[in-house]
């Protein structure tokens, strides 16, 4: 896959604080992957030099608002981000209570986020970008190729590795910028999500041979 800004852009999933803040309800399961990684650090080089390149950047964010509420099953993490209402809104309309809650922007994001050039896509429900208008704000743009990171690792990042492979698109992942819940009994998402984007993915980049691809200087289909 060769990156180019015309063709190329970046997708971040769940850049929110109730996975990439201390004070976010799931940092328990994650904080450790997420500081090992310095994947808020990571996304932010990504950003930088994707901007830097006139790459477009698309975000997919996760909300839940109360209607949500109604849904009567669900998979096992599915489950409990409704049980510790992880990115709930108040609203579907209405921003009230959003700002430095478990669904709003981590603070540092914020300035490219709302700089009017980023494109910031519908909610998705679940995991994958199935459910929201990502592939199609990127398909307008005759975008065809996707530098995918974010939150988190072998959920939503996997979901929409997989998606946008069904879609048509040619997807690099980089591995530095994500991470995964660690839980006693199903285990490391982080790790479990690195083998299934070897599988799948046309690359699988750090944030540096990211940074440099994108920057034009080296090819990024390095697994």
């Amino acid at each position: 896959m060769t990156i180019d800004p015309k063709d190329t852009a970046l997708v971040i999933t769940d850049p929110q604080n109730d996975f990439l803040s201390p004070d976010g309800v799931t940092w328990g399961l994650v904080g450790d992957s997420v500081t090992e990684n310095r994947t808020v650090e990571h996304i932010d080089e990504l950003v930088a030099a994707a901007k830097s390149a006139d790459m477009g950047v698309f975000v997919s964010p996760h909300y839940y608002y109360p209607t949500d509420g109604g849904w009567q099953f669900g998979g096992t993490l599915e489950n409990v981000m409704h049980e510790i209402d992880m990115f709930a809104r108040r609203d579907a309309l209405s921003v009230d209570g959003f700002e430095g809650s478990g669904a709003d922007w981590l603070e540092r994001f914020k300035p490219w986020l709302t700089d009017g050039r980023t494109v910031v896509a519908s909610p998705h429900k679940v995991y994958g970008p199935a459910s929201n208008d990502l592939s199609l704000q990127l398909r307008k743009r005759r975008i065809d190729k996707v530098v995918l990171a974010g939150m988190s690792a072998n959920l939503c990042v996997e979901s929409h590795l997989r998606q946008f492979l069904e879609d048509g698109f040619e997807v690099v992942v980089v591995k530095d910028a994500t991470a995964g819940a660690r839980h006693p009994e199903l285990g490391d998402g982080y790790e479990s999500a690195l083998r299934n984007f070897g599988y799948l993915a046309s690359g699988v980049l750090s944030t540096d041979e990211a940074v440099a691809a994108i920057g034009g200087r080296v090819s990024a289909g390095v697994a």
